[in-house]
C-alpha cells in the first residue's frame, strides 16, 4: 500500500484543525448492534454531498477564516502532490471535502490531521480484518493483494481486494487527534462550545486528552480505546475523530475535568431540535445522508466477517470504528447542523446524557431510526457503566 510522506507541520496553521467538510456515503441495509432497545439496526440509504464549511455559528473567533485543507497537499520543496493509495489504486492526500463523486476517502493513510485523507478514484470501499480495500473484479486483484468474497455488493466475482499486511491491530491505539486544539465559536461560552437557550454545549462530539496529576495535558487519547482509570479531559475539536468506547460515568468525569458537565436530556434535545423543536437537527423532513446516519453493513459484521451472534459480545474491539466509511471526523457532514450550530447530534456516535438510569441519544452511523427518529432517538437498554464502539458524548456548561 502506498502512503503519504507529509507531516502536519507542512500545513498552514489552522489547517491542522481541518474539518467542516462533506464525504461520499454508502447505501444501507439492516444490521444488529445487539443488546440495545430494538437492536440499533441500520435503515435508509446515505450519500452525503461533499461541501465546504457552513454553520449557524459562523467562523471561529480565533484563527484564520479557513478551517480546512482545500487543495491537494504537496511537498513544499518539489511541488509534487503527496501520493497514497489502496491496494494498487493510486490516490492523493486531500482534504476529505475535496474527494469528489466517484472517489473514496480513506482515513489514516496520510500523515497529518484526520481531515487529510487518501482520495482514491474508485469504490465502493470494503475491508477484511480491518485492512482497507476496494470492491473490484477478483481477476484484477493480483498478489500480494487478496480477493475476499462476500464483502461487496453485486456479482459474485466482485470481491474485496485488500492487503493482508495492513490488517487492523486492535492493540495499536492510534492517536489521530494529536496536535488539534479547541477553537472559540461563541465568546460567551468556553472554547469548543456554542450557546443554546441559556447554556453552552460542545459544538462537536467530544474527544479526550490524557492529563497528569497536575491537570496538565500529556497527549491526545486514542478515540478507539476505553480510558479505563486513566485521567482524561473532554475537548470539543473540529476535524477530529470523536471518542467512542466510553461509558456515561467516564464521560461525566471527563466533562468535569474540563470544568463542564454532562448535558441533561432536556438540554441535549433543545440543542438538537432548536427553538422550533424540529425532529431532525436540520428540520422536520428526513434527508438521508446529510448526517452520518446509516451504513450498508454493520461494522462488526464487516470486521469479523460473520453475522453470528457471538460478534455482539465483541463490540469493544478497537478496529470496528476504524474500517472505511464508518466513524466520520467532526465537521465532515456540515449539513448535519442544528439551528444553534451543533454538529452531528444525529448519527455518527450515540451520545450519553446525564441520566442516572443510563441512556444515550441521537443514534449512530449504523442507525438513526430504530429507537426514534433523529433528535428523538433514545436508547435505554444499558446502565451508566456500559460502553462499546458506538458510545460517545458531548459536554454542557452553564
Amino acid at each position: 500500500m502506498l502512503r503519504a510522506g507529509m507531516s502536519c507541520s507542512l500545513l498552514v496553521a489552522l489547517a491542522c484543525h481541518a474539518g467542516d467538510t462533506g464525504v461520499v456515503g454508502a447505501a444501507s441495509t439492516s444490521g444488529e448492534t445487539g443488546g440495545e432497545t430494538g437492536g440499533d439496526t441500520s435503515g435508509a440509504s446515505t450519500s452525503a454531498a461533499s461541501s465546504s464549511a457552513g454553520s449557524s455559528s459562523g467562523e471561529p473567533t480565533s484563527g484564520a477564516s479557513g478551517v480546512g485543507v482545500t487543495t491537494d497537499e504537496s511537498d513544499p520543496t518539489t511541488g509534487a502532490v503527496m501520493s497514497c493509495g489502496v491496494v494498487d489504486i493510486a490516490g492523493s492526500c486531500v482534504d476529505v471535502a475535496a474527494c469528489g463523486p466517484g472517489s473514496t476517502s480513506f482515513q489514516a493513510l496520510c500523515d497529518g490531521p484526520p481531515a487529510l485523507q487518501c482520495c482514491v478514484p474508485a469504490g465502493p470501499p470494503c475491508s477484511v480484518d480491518g485492512a482497507p480495500g476496494l470492491c473490484m473484479s477478483a481477476a484484477g486483484c493480483a498478489a500480494p493483494f487478496v480477493a475476499t468474497p462476500g464483502r461487496c455488493p453485486g456479482e459474485a466475482d466482485i470481491q474485496c481486494c485488500s492487503d493482508p499486511a495492513t490488517a487492523c491491530d486492535p492493540d495499536a491505539a492510534p492517536r489521530p487527534n494529536e496536535g488539534l486544539a479547541e477553537l472559540t465559536w461563541d465568546p460567551s461560552c468556553p472554547p469548543g462550545m456554542i450557546g443554546s437557550d441559556g447554556f453552552c454545549i460542545d459544538r462537536h462530539e467530544a474527544s479526550l486528552v490524557e492529563i497528569d496529576a497536575r491537570g496538565q495535558v500529556v497527549a491526545s487519547w486514542s478515540p478507539y480505546v476505553n480510558p479505563g482509570s486513566t485521567r482524561v479531559r473532554a475537548v470539543s475539536l473540529l476535524g477530529a475523530v470523536p471518542q467512542g468506547y466510553i461509558s456515561e460515568l467516564q464521560a461525566a468525569a471527563a466533562c468535569a475535568e474540563a470544568g463542564k458537565r454532562m448535558c441533561s436530556d432536556l438540554e441535549w434535545l433543545r440543542a438538537c431540535q432548536g427553538a422550533s423543536a424540529a425532529i431532525y437537527p436540520y428540520g422536520d423532513a428526513v434527508m438521508p445522508g446529510v448526517c452520518n446516519d446509516a451504513r450498508a453493513v454493520h461494522p462488526a459484521v464487516e470486521y469479523f466477517g460473520t453475522a453470528d451472534p457471538w460478534i455482539y459480545g465483541e463490540l469493544d474491539n478497537a478496529c470496528i470504528s476504524q474500517i472505511p466509511a464508518s466513524l466520520a471526523i467532526t465537521g465532515q457532514h456540515p449539513g448535519c447542523v442544528s439551528q444553534d450550530g451543533a454538529l452531528d447530534m444525529m448519527g455518527n456516535l450515540h451520545e450519553w446524557t446525564a441520566d442516572p438510569e443510563g441512556s444515550f441519544r441521537g443514534g449512530f452511523y449504523v442507525d438513526t431510526v430504530l429507537n426514534g427518529p433523529g433528535c428523538l432517538y433514545k436508547t435505554t437498554a444499558h446502565d451508566v457503566t456500559y460502553w462499546d464502539y458506538s458510545t460517545g458524548f458531548r459536554c454542557c456548561a452553564d
